[in-house]
């Protein structure tokens, strides 16, 4: 029961920081100049491509044969491309969001689960996935709030309420899904994916081009490359 109560209140915690990146966007932009708008929006594709490079697709593989793998990661490319053109359709700008949360919950999962089998890396992570969502939160709000839709008491009640995903994640990884670690490296490779593709349609500048979803894409096939050719060398 100890550890149950530290999963949830550490996935809580580590979500909250999404509430707290969108709270230091809402602040006057003649507070906070372009050129640290721009650096925090970076900071955040590099949280992003941390949590896939170093959390989502490490663990992901260590459970999975290499096509199984590479299946999920595409999979997971395909259906944020998928997402992108319906949300353009429909005129919201909602893909960072999608992102966002998109790697919050397979590692609340994965965290959860590590609480459960004694990971010593477990508060560690915990630490990791709350810096991450930090600057995520902060970019997620000013492409929500260029929206009439969203404003910004909208915004924050939204990502207060997310944050509450963290502990039902956490908890279905700590009491069921920690005995079944493939359900678990399947969920994070086709997060990883998908993120992979928000980055690149979203953060890099030189590769979205407007009303062109499928290049993004060349970067999901080339770190798939990569992955399937560090599978196969460290497996044989």
């Amino acid at each position: 029961m100890h550890l149950l109560i530290i999963v949830i209140v550490s996935t809580l915690f580590s979500g909250l920081a999404m509430t707290l990146g969108a709270a230091i966007a809402s602040i006057k932009r003649g507070w906070i100049n372009d050129e640290i708008q721009h650096g925090v929006i970076a900071f955040g594709g590099g949280a992003l491509l941390s949590a896939v490079a170093l959390v989502l697709v490490p663990e992901g593989v260590t459970h999975t044969e290499p096509l199984w793998a590479c299946m999920c990661f595409i999979a997971g490319g395909l259906c944020f491309m998928c997402l992108d053109i319906y949300l353009k359709k429909k005129n919201t700008p909602a893909s960072q969001l999608a992102a966002m949360i998109s790697d919050f919950i397979p590692e609340s999962i994965a965290l959860g689960a590590a609480f459960a089998t004694g990971n010593n890396n477990a508060f560690l992570l915990a630490a990791i996935i709350a810096l991450q969502n930090l600057p995520e939160g902060f970019s997620a709000y000013r492409e929500l709030n260029e929206s009439p839709s969203f404003n910004t008491r909208k915004i924050l009640i939204m990502f207060t309420l997310m944050a509450f995903l963290g502990p039902v994640a956490g908890v279905s990884g700590y009491l069921w899904l920690s005995g079944y670690p493939v359900i678990i490296a399947a969920i994070m490779l086709f997060a990883s994916g998908g993120i992979l593709y928000s980055v690149f349609q979203d953060l890099a500048p030189k590769v979205k081009l407007e009303n062109h979803w499928a290049p993004p894409m060349g970067a999901v096939l080339g770190f798939v490359l990569g992955m399937y050719g560090l599978m196969i060398t460290t497996s044989s």
